[in-house]
């Protein structure tokens, strides 16, 4: 391999991590930012039952921290795919691009967890350090 490929190759990881790390830390501020009371009373507007709070917060608090720390990283981004659908078509109804309700920094959430499904984690993560790690400590 040359040297070239070797900085390609690094750049690709640490790139996957950047990726994997604003995703998770966006999902992290805003699946915390829904444990606030405030939006178990916003839900029935949304035609869901209050008591969907906790799995909603839950859902998207726990793949962002997955997505950092990188483990089961395909899971946490499919999860966090099904939201973004979810927000572009129930709760934004998907009406415009930009503006009041528009969808792009939903579409761009989107866009990225797709990514990290189909492209894995990259190598710098936790799940690929487990998968180096000699077969007698597994």
């Amino acid at each position: 391999m040359t040297t070239s490929e070797i900085k390609e190759k690094v750049l690709n990881d640490v790139v996957f991590m950047g990726l994997r790390s604003a995703i998770g830390v966006i999902f992290i501020v805003h699946g915390i930012s829904k444990f606030n009371p405030g939006f178990a009373n916003f839900l029935p507007n949304m035609g869901l039952p209050p008591e969907m709070q906790i799995p909603i917060a839950l859902a998207e608090l726990i793949p962002g921290i997955l997505l950092i720390v990188g483990v089961l990283s395909r899971l946490s981004a499919s999860m966090l795919s099904i939201i973004m659908l979810g927000a572009i078509f129930h709760v934004k109804g998907a009406q415009s691009l930009t503006g009041d309700g528009g969808v792009e920094l939903d579409l761009i959430l989107l866009a990225s967890s797709l990514v990290i499904v189909i492209a894995g984690p990259g190598r710098i993560s936790i799940s690929q350090a487990i998968k180096k790690l000699p077969r007698f400590l597994h």
